[in-house]
Parts: structure tokens; C-alpha cells; sequence
């Protein structure tokens, strides 16, 4: 673990230099610790797959303090192994019609997989949230099966729907809002993920566990999902 200065007011938590469900617990437990013990002095704080970006207020504390302050609360973490250490379940229901499902075909070409078996693949899996980025709300959702592992797309769309469920190399994702991007659309969640009366304004958080679950097109409806024309 390593901590290094970015600015004047900013400094940024290197865990590890590799992507693993390991590092990321380790990242989310202390993303928890020091979003608690720093409250009064940081401005900002960003947790990503294997490190944290913090800022601090300057009238408050400088640099050298900073990150003194940083190196003590760091040592004093007790981590606990993954299983023991998940802040919240979500379950979310997803409708995987190919109406909604606008890769369908492609992620099926490629993998060599009839669509049925990618989504009760998809389905099977306990996802935890890696990141969150991109776009408010948007969480990086590790691992999915490596049998459905595909690439982004090459031209990505200028407008992917609210609730999109899409996959791309060994993640998933839910797109909060209606916005471009490239992953590849495997269905689609009625359930609001971005709410600014919220306090989190999202419902996924750092070290989250996540759970897919089929439902069919009438329930997808009566639930307030929608279905648009590609």
C-alpha cells in the first residue's frame, strides 16, 4: 500500500497494481474507515478498483499532515475477509427478453452460446461493485462467468436506455440513466438506480454484493420498465 501526493490538496491510495476481489474488499472496508474518520477535513474522496483518491481542505490541514493522519488511520484497519465484509445485498430483477436484449445476437456469435444459457449463466453469478464511475450511479460489477466474457463494442451507441443490463470483458453493469456507451446490452432493469432525493443518490455502494434475477416482459411492465425501438 502506497500513498502519494497528486496536488497541493489531494492524494491518492495505491492498494495494489491488480484487479482482484482481494484488493477490491480491502479498498472498499478502508474507502468506509476513512470517509468516517475524515468527515471534517476531506472535500472529496473516490474509491476505484485498487485505489482511493482523497482531497482535504486546506484550511484545515496541509499536505505532510495529511497524509501522516492517512498513514495512521491506514495502519489501524483490521480487514476482514470478503465474506464477512459486505455492506449491502441487492437484489435486482431483469427482464433478458430480446427486445430489450439488443446484443443478444452478438454476445451469442461470439461466445458460441444460445441466449438462454448466457442469461442463466449471467443470472447465476454474486457480483460485487469494483468501482463506481463513468456516470453517477454507473457501478463496475465483477466477476461475470468467463464464458460470457466479450468485448465492448466497436462503434458504442449514442443513446443506451435507463436500465440497460450489459456486459463486456469480465464485468457487468447497470447504465443508471439514458446515455452513450458501449458495452453490450444483455436486458434491462424496471428499478430506478439513481435518485438525487436519496442521500446516496445510488442504490449501489463500494463492496456491495449484487444478485441478477430474471423476470418475464409482463412483470418488467407492471413494474414501471419500458421498452423502446433500437
Amino acid at each position: 500500500m502506497k500513498v502519494h501526493p497528486v496536488n497541493e490538496n489531494s492524494v491518492i491510495i495505491y492498494f495494489s497494481d491488480k484487479v482482484s476481489l482481494e484488493i477490491a474488499d480491502k479498498v472498499s472496508q478502508a474507502y468506509q474507515v476513512l470517509k468516517a474518520d475524515l468527515e471534517s477535513i476531506i472535500v472529496d474522496i473516490i474509491p476505484s478498483y485498487t485505489s482511493i483518491l482523497l482531497s482535504f481542505n486546506l484550511r484545515k490541514t496541509n499536505l505532510r499532515d495529511f497524509i501522516s493522519i492517512l498513514h495512521r488511520i491506514l495502519a489501524n484497519i483490521n480487514y476482514q475477509p470478503a465474506s464477512s465484509n459486505i455492506a449491502n445485498k441487492i437484489i435486482l430483477p431483469v427482464y433478458y427478453g430480446e427486445d430489450v436484449a439488443w446484443d443478444h445476437k452478438e454476445v451469442s456469435d461470439y461466445t458460441g452460446l444460445p441466449f438462454s444459457e448466457i442469461v442463466s449463466l449471467h443470472a447465476s453469478e454474486s457480483y460485487r461493485v469494483f468501482a463506481i464511475g463513468f456516470a453517477p450511479g454507473f457501478a463496475y460489477l465483477g466477476n461475470t462467468n468467463p464464458l460470457i466474457s466479450v468485448p465492448r463494442k466497436s462503434d458504442p451507441r449514442k443513446v443506451v436506455p435507463k436500465g440497460s443490463v450489459a456486459i463486456a470483458d469480465q464485468q457487468s453493469a447497470v447504465y443508471p440513466e439514458q446515455s452513450p456507451g458501449g458495452w453490450q446490452i444483455i436486458g434491462r432493469t424496471p428499478i430506478n438506480l439513481f435518485d438525487l432525493t436519496q442521500p446516496n443518490l445510488s442504490k449501489f455502494e463500494m463492496g456491495a454484493e449484487v444478485k441478477f434475477e430474471a423476470i418475464d416482459r409482463n412483470t418488467f411492465l407492471a413494474m414501471g420498465g419500458q421498452i423502446d425501438a433500437q
